[in-house]
């Protein structure tokens, strides 16, 4: 099922385009993510002060999770797109979302990203990198 959401791209506006190539990217790291073993626990967490993709958990560590998809190198790669504004945002979201669930300040946390780019032209799987505790 990994990587069968790539293989049609409705046509549809660029903003709707954009935004359903969004979740398809969320849906491929979710799953990808539940394969190597991890619980998701929410998704699309939001809050005033950030967003969270995808909040995971494996044994007792939650990972909060930044998908970022790019169709093309052109202007950078999905890393590059992860700022460091960005990253504050991710941090301040995570400790909203601890504080919300009721978890302690000992709870071990981390924030990966997962790296998404499309299948080359003839191929049918995209490309996907996780990187673990992108803050260090």
């Amino acid at each position: 099922m990994l990587n069968n959401l790539w293989r049609t791209r409705p046509a549809q506006s660029p903003s709707s385009s954009s935004i359903a190539l969004g979740a398809r990217a969320e849906d491929t790291a979710c799953e990808y993510l539940q394969n190597q073993g991890l619980k998701l626990k929410d998704r699309n967490y939001r809050t005033r002060r950030g967003e969270i993709d995808l909040v995971m958990q494996s044994k007792d560590t939650i990972i909060f999770v930044e998908v970022r998809y790019r169709s093309s190198n052109q202007y950078g790669s999905p890393g590059d797109s992860i700022t460091l504004a960005k990253r504050q945002k991710i941090i301040a979201a995570a400790q909203e979302y601890l504080i919300s669930q009721g978890y302690g300040s000992d709870t071990p946390t981390r924030v990966d990203a997962i790296l998404i780019t499309p299948p080359p032209a003839g191929h049918l799987s995209c490309t996907i990198n996780w990187i673990k505790n992108i803050l260090t």
